[in-house]
């Protein structure tokens, strides 16, 4: 299984086209012997055509050097290739399924439509013999296997940057430009070969009041957060699973804060959404712990890092994640989940409903959101320290999230310029809050390890040593507190008054 990053350009071109010449243009200084191949690829979607609505598609091709299953997806304005090997079966193998599930909601995959090519590639060399990139002239025929589907032929170029250097493809794009050659009118031949069933990209049309919109992009945007990192979450991509970890928290916020002017039962799909931020968070814990130890151990002079501490911290650590990893697993390829992304998809298409919400009555709910969180700190803060206390900052800096999620939902109706520095300072409030909560997390972490190497005849002397210097950086955490607190509220006042 091979993935890459495509990056090509498409073109119409007139009859009688005549290709120039391209040496000298983009670091070509070669052109290769022209490579005749015959392709033939045959491409599934669902029934609804979900992937061509998400601008993603899946074809077995036979033909050429990569014949095979592929996967394209939109990437930085690019697209992402996934290239599986083909076998006997004619079914989609679940190493692709998995990867479009959270669009395809498990639906059945089947073709939707045959694309033939007669493609004459040439490589474009540099002078050290580097493949710069690969002109392909194209003779397509297309056949839709949907009901009542036609068949077309037309000719186009394709040139794709292999191992050309920034700006090459641009330069390439002129001359081909000053050639005749004009960029394709269609987005993919998957979209000429169904023609009028191509579906539209997936949108939110957004209308009623200001406030209304408000709502629904923003729910809108967590929903695609959602999808779109899903397929990398499953590859194990740590970034991407923090990413939908953040999409998750701020949907579960957004149906918190807002729930009063949200249709639907809003409690029973906070919850689920809760059970995949869970998920996640065991994952993204295991991670960002892994990190912050080595980190530690990495800091000690080693003549104080006594016995086999990394060793023993990242066995159990990996362990631990392993488990994380493969409960995330199943609960994504789950009917629950699925039944999750659809039950989401019908909150932002409630949310998008043209009948209007007055803006006062989101910016009230964004208002008590931090006011509840002012109140959770200000307790927190009455008390002596102990347990308990930590318990009520950590309350405090869910709070806060919540609140902060809040205004970010709500900037669009107020000053921007105020919101955004409420937002800067609800952050930083939060990460006080934060490196408390991690430092009491990772003391009792160190604890359990300190008394599992005991056990096992270890020295445990580092894992006090470690203990005793994260118990500090929570301490001066809480330090910067009072400050960090009294400039969130100052920036309150100015945004709410």
């Amino acid at each position: 299984m091979a993935g890459k990053l495509e990056v090509e350009r498409k073109y119409e071109v007139p009859d009688g086209f005549a290709l120039p010449d391209l040496t000298g243009i983009g670091g070509v200084a070669t052109i290769g012997e022209p490579d005749d191949q015959r392709l033939d690829a045959v491409y599934y979607d669902t029934e609804g055509l979900h992937l061509a609505r998400g601008r993603v598609t899946l074809r077995r091709r036979s033909g050429g050097h990569d014949a095979g299953w592929h996967l394209k997806r939109p990437s930085a304005g690019e697209r992402s290739e996934l290239q599986i090997p083909a076998t006997g079966r004619r079914t989609p193998p679940p190493a692709v399924t998995d990867q479009i599930r959270a669009l395809s909601r498990g639906e059945a995959l089947t073709p939707v439509a045959r694309i033939r090519t007669h493609r004459v590639e040439r490589a474009l060399r540099s002078a050290d013999g580097r493949t710069v990139a690969l002109l392909a002239d194209d003779l397509v025929s297309t056949e839709s296997l949907r009901r009542g589907g036609s068949a077309r032929e037309w000719h186009e170029l394709e040139i794709e940057l292999v191992d050309g250097a920034d700006g090459a493809l641009a330069r390439l794009d002129r001359v081909l430009r000053r050639a005749g050659a004009r960029p394709a009118s269609s987005p993919s031949k998957l979209a000429q070969a169904l023609g009028e069933d191509y579906p539209t990209p997936t949108g939110l049309r957004l209308r009623g009041s200001k406030a209304r919109k408000a709502l629904a992009a923003y729910l809108a945007a967590q929903r695609n957060a959602l999808i779109e990192q899903d397929p990398q979450v499953r590859d194990g991509d740590a970034e991407a699973v923090h990413k939908m970890r953040v999409a998750t928290r701020r949907l579960r916020s957004t149906l918190r804060s807002f729930a009063p002017v949200l249709s639907g039962n809003v409690g029973a799909l906070h919850d689920e959404v809760r059970w995949v931020t869970r998920l996640l968070g065991a994952v993204r814990d295991c991670d960002v712990m892994a990190e912050r130890l080595a980190g530690l151990i990495a800091a000690e002079p080693p003549a104080l890092v006594v016995g086999p501490v990394a060793a023993r911290i990242t066995t159990l650590l990996g362990q631990r994640a392993a488990a994380a990893r493969a409960e995330l697993t199943e609960g994504l390829n789950s009917e629950r989940y699925t039944t999750l992304l659809n039950d989401i998809d019908a909150l932002v298409y409630r949310a998008a409903q043209p009948d209007n919400i007055p803006s006062r009555r989101l910016t009230r709910r964004a208002r008590k959101a931090l006011e509840r969180a002012d109140a959770r700190l200000a307790d927190a803060r009455k008390r002596k320290p102990g347990k308990r206390t930590d318990e009520r900052l950590h309350e405090a800096r869910k709070a806060y999230k919540r609140a902060r999620y809040a205004v970010e939902l709500v900037t669009p109706l107020k000053k921007s310029a105020r919101a955004e520095r409420l937002t800067e300072r609800l952050t930083a409030l939060q990460d006080v809050l934060g490196a408390h909560q991690d430092a009491l997390v990772t003391c009792d972490l160190l604890l359990g390890y300190a008394a599992g190497a005991h056990e096992a005849g270890e020295n445990a002397f580092t894992y006090g040593l470690l203990h005793a210097r994260t118990d500090e950086h929570g301490r001066q955490a809480l330090a910067e507190l009072p400050a960090t607190s009294k400039r969130a509220r100052k920036a309150g006042k100015k945004l709410f008054g």
